[in-house]
């Protein structure tokens, strides 16, 4: 197939993407509305379970958002869990864009995460911060990509279900790199690595006292530049058309001219990588370190923000600073309700999201066909 080419699937997706305003609309309306109405559930029930307690819901709300988004710390702690979030939740994104389900979120930001951290002890400590933070950078993509390569690479060639896969990778990685640091690299006492030589990314308490205390960093912009390059290659790219074609119908895709494995193993590599990204906030933003369970929760977490944002780059940023804002609230609102309830928020928001989704796509379709009549 030659550049000029186009096979029939690309052009399904791209006439979709280049349609007229009412089919622009119509996914506004079905990419909107379930998230809408999933923190609408989350609001009815938070309500519900705070009478419970016996305290006033207005009362707990003003306390999450004075605990997060009301004061520098607060609003610190949002923005730097929310960034490790962005990560795993572009991560599965990415991969679910192909019809892959990546699970190993937690693994491949470890070993983005441990590659930073290693290799910050390498370095010579003269080295300027400008040429080590792009090098740590390109170690932790490296280092997730490579994990998240594993499953692709058998997915394309066997057949083997990348989830079964990744969900072992994670306790192979994960033990592995413990050991690693347990016995060649760890700081008598304790369980985690040396500060790296030099790649520290200033945290924004250095830029402004506002921020004193949170372990909010820099690296969130690179997060940020990551998100929208993600977005770019997915909507504005061939290979993004093909990645998506293939998610959609790979048996079509195929006829059509695409190598469906070599789409595969490409987005699981690039899962992988940014799930490895989001390593450098905690090693290069916040402790300077890799230390043992730094990610835990993370993936799996990022599963979760992928849903909520439906799969789409911005709405995974903006999933995540949800999440973030419920995890730092937990702590803001702990003298009033005990934290679970905010996690059980959390787990409210994923089912009314997985639920709303069809039933919401059910009712549109069938207001659209009686005003079609």
């Amino acid at each position: 197939m030659t550049d000029t080419e186009t096979p029939a699937v690309i052009q399904g997706v791209v006439g979709r993407d280049m349609g007229g305003s009412s089919t622009l609309r119509s996914r506004l309306e079905e990419t909107l509305l379930p998230p809408i109405m999933a923190l609408t559930i989350a609001l009815v029930i938070g309500d519900l379970l705070i009478l419970a307690f016996g305290q006033a819901p207005g009362d707990v709300y003003r306390l999450l958002i004075e605990g997060t988004w009301g004061n520098g710390y607060g609003l610190g702690q949002v923005l730097y869990k929310a960034t490790t979030l962005t990560c795993t939740g572009l991560a599965f994104a990415i991969a679910a864009r192909a019809g892959l389900f990546n699970i190993g979120g937690e693994s491949q930001l470890a070993a983005g995460g441990f590659a930073a951290g290693a290799l910050g002890l390498l370095l010579p400590t003269g080295m300027p911060t400008l040429v080590a933070v792009p090098i740590l950078l390109i170690a932790a993509v490296v280092g997730g990509g490579a994990v998240g390569t594993v499953p692709g690479v058998l997915r394309a060639r066997f057949g083997a279900n990348e989830v079964i896969v990744t969900i072992m990778l994670n306790f192979i990685v994960l033990a592995l790199l413990n050991y690693i640091v347990a016995v060649h690299l760890h700081v008598p006492e304790t369980l985690h690595t040396a500060e790296i030589n030099t790649g520290a990314v200033p945290r924004l308490a250095d830029i402004s006292e506002a921020f004193r205390g949170s372990a909010a960093n820099l690296t969130m912009f690179i997060v940020v530049a990551a998100a929208l390059l993600l977005w770019w290659f997915l909507f504005r790219t061939r290979r993004g058309y093909e990645l998506r074609a293939v998610g959609l119908q790979p048996e079509a895709a195929e006829y059509g001219g695409i190598r469906v494995g070599a789409s595969w193993t490409m987005a699981m590599a690039i899962s992988g990588a940014i799930a490895g990204l989001g390593g450098i906030n905690y090693v290069l933003g916040y402790k300077h370190y890799y230390e043992e369970g730094f990610a835990t929760g993370s993936g799996f977490l990022g599963i979760a923000v992928a849903l909520v944002g439906r799969n789409h780059p911005v709405g995974v940023m903006l999933a995540a600073l949800l999440f973030a804002t419920l995890s730092q609230g937990g702590l803001a609102v702990n003298a009033l309700v005990p934290k679970q309830m905010v996690d059980v928020l959390q787990a409210v928001v994923i089912l009314a999201m997985v639920t709303s989704v069809p039933e919401v796509q059910r009712v549109l379709r069938a207001a659209r066909g009686r005003l079609a009549g």
